[in-house]
């Protein structure tokens, strides 16, 4: 069977070393497209990142790749719209794309049900009025947040230099006893490599946003990767998203 092909447009410059991390890993083909904007985690900027304007500039990038599916891949630029406008935000996004298409924001969601759980804490990098929005999301979806903490961090430039050190002691610092899971969102933030020590060190699943990215996109895509070292969510191959 050939791999799949995902395309992912992403927001600036940060993190997107992750992906051609994941796709060594699995296996996929996985290009990245930019799309740029005023690099704040501010509602104003949020909003134009994700306009339908840009994310068809990126379908645009994609489309030599051919790709079997597209993800928006920025957290708060998808759920800042609200659940209603991210879900057609990435509706438009599919006709423009003339395939399956999902975002970051809902990948969590996706991800949380698929693995049967329902309280989670996040430890976000936003603003506190930015991470209140991510609550509130997931609410409609029918997760319960048990905490939230936001670090506060301006820009997503500044979120791709915390070393993963410092991703781990965000992770340890802003658990939660009663969280099934905790969720970091942010796909500025270099997670992937860290996620092994991540759930080891928490004993519980570890939900990232450029791992949840991944993974919805290759389940468009048709396929169900089962892998060591990408967290629970690549080991399970669990496949009751959506209800």
């Amino acid at each position: 069977m050939q791999a799949p092909i995902v395309g992912f447009i992403y927001p600036d410059h940060a993190a997107e070393d992750d992906y051609p991390l994941a796709a060594a890993t699995l296996g996929a083909h996985l290009p990245v497209a930019h799309i740029y904007g005023t690099d704040l985690h501010a509602v104003p900027e949020l909003l134009d990142l994700g306009s339908p304007e840009k994310l068809r500039d990126g379908a645009a990038l994609l489309a030599p790749h051919r790709p079997d599916a597209v993800v928006w891949a920025c957290t708060s630029g998808s759920f800042v719209y609200g659940p209603t406008g991210a879900r057609d935000q990435v509706r438009a996004l599919a006709e423009v794309a003339g395939v399956p298409a999902t975002s970051t924001s809902l990948a969590f969601a996706d991800a949380v049900h698929a693995l049967g759980l329902h309280r989670v804490a996040i430890a976000a990098s936003y603003p506190d009025d930015v991470a209140r929005l991510f609550v509130e999301f997931l609410a409609d979806a029918g997760i319960e947040v048990v905490s939230m903490s936001s670090a506060g961090i301006d820009t997503a430039a500044e979120v791709g230099t915390l070393t993963p050190a410092e991703v781990l002691r965000l992770a340890v610092d802003n658990d939660h006893p009663d969280a099934e899971a905790l969720l970091i969102p942010d796909t500025a933030m270099h997670t992937l490599a860290v996620l092994p020590e991540l759930e080891s060190t928490l004993g519980k699943p570890v939900l990232t946003a450029n791992q949840v990215t991944i993974w919805a996109g290759l389940r468009l895509a048709g396929a169900e990767p089962v892998v060591p070292g990408l967290g629970t969510l690549f080991a399970e191959g669990r496949t009751d998203v959506g209800r």
